[in-house]
C-alpha cells in the first residue's frame, strides 16, 4: 500500500502541474475556462482524497512518515489543504470562467505542485513501517 500511496502522490503532483499548463494555454489564448477544464479541476481533489485515504489506512496499520518526528499530522494538514484549495478558489470566484481567472488557476496549480514537491523533498509523503 505504501508503494501505491507514493505512486498516487507523485501522480497528483504531476497532475497539478499539468493543470497549471492547461490553464496557462487557455489564459494565453484569452479563452474562457471550459467544461473540460472544470472537469479536470474536479478530479484533482478526488485524487487527493484517495491519496489521503490510503495515508490514513497506512497510519492506522502501523506505518508512519519516513521522517517521523511527530510530523504525521503535518502530512494530514497539507493533504487537507490540497483537497480544499481548488474547490475553494472556484467558490470564491463564484464560478467565473473568464481568461483573467485562468491566471489565478495557473498560480494555484503551480503552487499546489510546489507544495507537493516540497512535501516529497522533506519526506512528508513517504510511509515506512514502524519496527
Amino acid at each position: 500500500m505504501a508503494t501505491l500511496h507514493d505512486f498516487l502522490f507523485r501522480w497528483q503532483m504531476i497532475y497539478s502541474f499539468g493543470l497549471g499548463i492547461y490553464a496557462t494555454v487557455l489564459a494565453a489564448r484569452s479563452q474562457s475556462l471550459s467544461g473540460n477544464f472544470w472537469g479536470a479541476v474536479a478530479i484533482y481533489p478526488i485524487l487527493n482524497l484517495i491519496v489521503v485515504a490510503i495515508g490514513a489506512y497506512l497510519w492506522f496499520t502501523g506505518y508512519t512518515i519516513a521522517d517521523a518526528q511527530q510530523r504525521v499530522m503535518i502530512y494530514f494538514l497539507y493533504m487537507l489543504f490540497l483537497i480544499v484549495i481548488m474547490p475553494g478558489l472556484f467558490s470564491m470566484l463564484h464560478g467565473r470562467d473568464d481568461p483573467k481567472v485562468a491566471w489565478y488557476f495557473v498560480a494555484l496549480a503551480i503552487f499546489n505542485a510546489s507544495v507537493s514537491f516540497s512535501m516529497q523533498g522533506r519526506d512528508l509523503a513517504s510511509w515506512v513501517l514502524l519496527p
